[in-house]
């Protein structure tokens, strides 16, 4: 079985496609994720669990399974028992997501909307620019083809946990938007008047350098730059990602040749869930000046430090030193994995602040392992801490000055995130805060 390391999380909501279907083998499939997981997970005594219980409980259930469907509802029951991050199933073909709806296997296709939970209602965030002109951040979206989305979030919690309420509106939603490349998706919104407007979305193979890696099906790489002036006239340099892949790496040090004079640098990393895990060491050098350790993962028999390595050369090896000045992060509901414990980490080393809504709290290096009926599981094998010993699992990392998301800002066109972000920028010059050592 080929495996991958990586931290990644809701990477697999939109990754579903581009796996062959194959006929189950459900107990042989069963027994193979229960055993990957015993002989892999990071805490020899499961937390408490009682494993084999579990195995006794569910496999006679998942060898009954006459669809592919019972099946993996059956190792998802087992996945759910652990009570952690990154352990769960992406399916080889046809599958049945949560809110009890049948889906295609191809999300390939982009709708150009990007959405978010806030308060009980599903509200635009983002739009892609040849769309401005039918669809604007803020609406509320009330129906995606012909499921109402109150009818598609009864399954969600009210409140007993706002972070993973967030998460899995938003992948409920995902399931619904996303399909083929080509094809289109209506979507009734609601605009700022309460209005009711009905667009068809049609579904773009997305923008990017496309990457694959493993048994993942294929990712795009996304790294955008620009340069924004402060509230008193200073110049930020901006810099946002959408996954966590080596492709990032030079489009980011690009980035930092250009703006390595700026009074101020901003990481965006909303909607970022994640990728891989050894990313962190050599974006957080272009900060530090020592090997400074980011965070440890903890797996079963030993201990990874994530430590951070000083980039001292420019794309085009000229020398030149760690960017010194303020360093703000943007992290949301959506940020996962990669994204929390490189966030967690800078913040817990004293050398940047983080700005927006607390992320997902989903920070467990995981595996990818393909079961014999040919679907991909993912699987956490270590745990990981920041600098300070704090656990993000289950937690997310807080920001040092939070900012709701609203959606009257939304409909205003306002980003209070980054506004909170760029003054900052401002005040730490003002001071004259010490630089990092």
């Amino acid at each position: 079985m080929k495996r991958l390391r990586a931290i990644a999380a809701a990477i697999a909501v939109v990754c579903a496609s581009g796996v062959a279907a194959q006929t189950p083998q459900a107990g042989e499939t069963f027994d193979a994720a229960w055993t990957i997981i015993k002989n892999t997970h990071f805490d020899k005594t499961m937390n408490g669990l009682n494993w084999d219980a579990v195995r006794d409980e569910l496999r006679p259930r998942a060898a009954a399974a006459k669809t592919p469907a019972e099946l993996r509802a059956a190792i998802r029951d087992m996945l759910g028992r652990l009570g952690l991050s990154h352990f769960a199933l992406i399916p080889s073909g046809q599958d049945t997501p949560g809110d009890g709806t049948t889906t295609s296997g191809d999300t390939s296709g982009d709708p150009g909307i990007d959405v978010r939970l806030v308060e009980r209602d599903l509200i635009v965030t983002s739009v892609d620019p040849d769309l401005a002109s039918r669809v604007r951040p803020g609406w509320r979206v009330a129906e995606i083809g012909k499921a109402k989305i109150s009818d598609l979030f009864q399954k969600v919690p009210e409140a007993d946990n706002e972070r993973l309420q967030k998460v899995e509106a938003w992948r409920i939603a995902q399931t619904r938007l996303r399909g083929p490349a080509g094809s289109t998706v209506d979507v009734t919104f609601e605009d700022g008047q309460g209005a009711p407007i009905k667009v068809a979305l049609q579904r773009r193979t997305e923008s990017g350098s496309p990457v694959t890696v493993g048994s993942l099906p294929t990712m795009y790489v996304r790294v955008e730059r620009e340069k924004k002036t402060t509230p008193a006239g200073r110049t930020a340099g901006v810099i946002a990602f959408n996954v966590w892949m080596t492709a990032v790496d030079a489009a980011f040090q690009q980035a930092m040749d250009e703006f390595r004079r700026a009074d101020g640098i901003v990481i965006d990393l909303r909607g970022n869930p994640g990728g891989l895990a050894a990313m962190l060491m050599g974006i957080s050098g272009h900060f530090v000046t020592e090997r400074l350790t980011l965070g440890v993962m903890k797996t079963r028999d030993s201990e990874l430090r994530f430590v951070a390595n000083p980039r001292l050369v420019t794309a085009s090896g000229e020398r030149v030193q760690p960017f010194a000045g303020p360093l703000a992060i943007l992290v949301d509901s959506m940020s996962g994995s990669a994204s929390e414990c490189f966030a967690g980490g800078m913040q817990s080393i004293g050398r940047a602040r983080v700005f927006g809504q607390t992320s997902m709290g989903q920070a467990l290096p995981a595996l990818f392992d393909r079961l014999p009926n040919g679907d991909v599981l993912i699987h956490a094998y270590g745990d990981f801490v920041t600098a300070t010993g704090t656990r993000l699992e289950g937690k997310g990392v807080i920001p040092d000055e939070q900012v709701p998301l609203d959606r009257a800002d939304l409909l205003a066109g306002r980003d209070r995130t980054m506004e909170a972000a760029l003054a900052w920028v401002d005040k730490s010059r003002a001071v004259k805060t010490p630089q990092h050592p």
